[in-house]
């Protein structure tokens, strides 16, 4: 079945194996023995032992006299034996493969078991994530609030405030009267002010009408005046000629 190569080296270096079948030929070749049963590591093969036991049996039978009865009977037994040594690897194969398959049915269910708590892993994984979010919030929100407290500690008493309210709003209602009073007086002030421009108004119209009147008496004084010498001149040409 297999053809090796051994190539020893010089320095004690590794044995290189080369196989006449790939590993896949190889498994299966083994599969086929090990079912079949026609190999073994020592001596011959126990179904080639087991054939011609049987052989053997068949052919004293065959040979139909009466004198190798013993002989018959002989071989009948060898041959019940080896069928018996050849029965005991198969039970015990049989007993190997229910429990392989037992194995397999508990490999399975603890496969299935094992998948089942992964995705109850997973599902307690991603409830944990929002609790972990939802406990990040909190935490946020408390150290927010613990900021807000820390502020309002900072801040004087309530009484202290409202005593200075209380104070502000006197000195608001003092501003207040101060702002009426203001504007009362500044009112006040325009009204004379006004009134004193009306009156300087009327000063000012009077002083012109005055003066327009002097200018007018001053303007008929001088014509009177000049009026009289001219009649006096005249008066005085008159008397001369006579």
């Amino acid at each position: 079945m297999l053809a090796k190569g051994r190539k020893v080296s010089g320095r004690g270096e590794a044995v290189a194996a080369n196989y006449a079948f790939g590993p896949l030929e190889d498994d299966i070749i083994i599969k086929h023995r090990l079912l079949t049963r026609t190999t073994t590591t020592r001596g011959e093969p126990p179904l080639k032992k087991l054939q011609k036991k049987f052989t053997s049996f068949f052919t004293e039978i065959d040979k139909n006299d009466d004198k190798n009865f013993a002989d018959c009977e002989k071989l009948a037994k060898a041959f019940l034996q080896e069928l018996s040594t050849f029965e005991i690897p198969l039970l015990k194969s049989r007993a190997v493969v229910e429990a392989n398959i037992r194995e397999k049915e508990n490999f399975h269910e603890l496969k299935e078991e094992i998948n089942r708590q992964i995705v109850q892993a997973q599902s307690d994984i991603e409830d944990l994530k929002k609790q972990l979010e939802q406990s990040k919030i909190e935490r946020r929100h408390k150290e927010e609030c613990e900021a807000i407290r820390k502020l309002i500690a900072a801040q004087p008493p309530r009484s202290e405030t409202q005593k200075l309210i209380a104070e502000l709003e006197k000195e608001i209602a003092a501003l207040d009267a101060e702002n009426t009073a203001s504007s009362r007086l500044l009112e006040l002030r325009k009204k004379q002010f006004s009134l004193l421009l009306h009156v300087v108004d009327e000063l000012q119209n009077t002083i012109e009408e005055d003066q327009k009147n002097l200018i007018e008496e001053m303007r008929l004084a001088t014509e009177e005046q000049k009026n009289g010498l001219e009649d006096a001149i005249g008066g005085s040409e008159a008397m001369a000629v006579d």
